[in-house]
């Protein structure tokens, strides 16, 4: 948690990315919390087709991904100033990202965006 302070405190744009059980204490220091979302059959298909990681693979694996989308991602979701549906294209998504940096919190449309 030191860490993430000594961050936090540092001069310019940061951007952080992961998912860690006491995140929810820093989401007051961001100007948006960004959700990277894609539906479960999605999400169970690209873990199949990639090399660089094996986790996913078993059957277990697979059946805990499932779980966490049930009981995880409502949880990110609910804390998420902007979800942005990673099915789109990479370039889409990352123009998105960039825009929500040079843009407050407080000039999107209502307290929430959807894209």
């Amino acid at each position: 948690m030191t860490r993430m302070r000594q961050l936090l405190a540092a001069d310019g744009d940061v951007v952080v990315s992961g998912t860690v059980d006491n995140q929810g204490r820093f989401y007051r220091r961001f100007d948006h919390v960004v959700l990277l979302s894609a539906p479960l059959p999605v999400l169970l298909e690209r873990v199949r087709r990639r090399r660089t990681n094996p986790y996913g693979r078993t059957p277990e694996q697979r059946a805990e991904i499932e779980r966490h989308v049930r009981s995880v991602v409502p949880l990110l979701r609910r804390g998420a100033t902007c979800e942005l549906d990673t099915r789109r294209p990479l370039a889409e998504v990352v123009d998105t990202i960039e825009r929500l940096l040079r843009q407050p919190a407080e000039e999107l449309l209502g307290d929430r965006h959807r894209d």
